[in-house]
This record gives C-alpha cells, sequence and structure tokens, in this order.
C-alpha cells in the first residue's frame, strides 16, 4: 500500500496539484473538524466509485489511517493504481501542521 506523510499532502496542496483528497469517516467526526475532502464514509466507498479518480494522485484519510488504509487495500484491488493513505490521518494533521485543528 502506498503511503504519503501530513508534510507531502501539505505541500501538494500549497502546490495546487491536481490531486483528489477523500474523507471516510462518519459524518459526525467530518463535524468535529475537516480537511474540506469529499467526505464517503468508509461503508459507502462501494457505492461511490464513480466518484473516486482512476486518473488523479488519490490521497484517502481517516481520524488515524487504518480505515483509510482499509480503503486504499479495496480499491487497489477494485483496479486502482493511484490511491495512497494519508499516514497518522487527520490526528497527525492536527499534530504536525495544524495544531489548531480540534481533536478527538
Amino acid at each position: 500500500m502506498k503511503e504519503i506523510s501530513v508534510q507531502e499532502l501539505k505541500q501538494i496542496i500549497d502546490n495546487k496539484e491536481d490531486f483528489q483528497l477523500i474523507d471516510v469517516r462518519e459524518p459526525h467526526e467530518y463535524e468535529i473538524c475537516n480537511l474540506g475532502a469529499p467526505l464517503i464514509p468508509m461503508n459507502e466507498v462501494p457505492d461511490n466509485l464513480d466518484k473516486i479518480s482512476k486518473d488523479k494522485k488519490l490521497v484517502i484519510h481517516c481520524r488515524s489511517g487504518a480505515r483509510s488504509g482499509r480503503i486504499v487495500e479495496y480499491l487497489e484491488q477494485a483496479g486502482y493504481t493511484n490511491a495512497h493513505n494519508l499516514k497518522g490521518g487527520i490526528l497527525e494533521w492536527a499534530d504536525k501542521i495544524d495544531p489548531t485543528m480540534p481533536k478527538y
């Protein structure tokens, strides 16, 4: 499984690269804090593959990296070669990039 660090994600965002970021947490988690990515809860991913790019860099994130890691593995089995797991998830983002972000 391919992974990227929160520092790498910040660089991608800062460089305005063409990529897709997807949040696979639940709606109540998204309300607490988010990175502005579209929300596709983990259990809804199989029904929303048409919304997930196969062409550009794809970064999947959750709270800690566990659920998003499972989704990256699922996507790889579904033929995606562009999926990356955000190592440490949004908690790592809060720790290393944005310390003002609420953690839960």
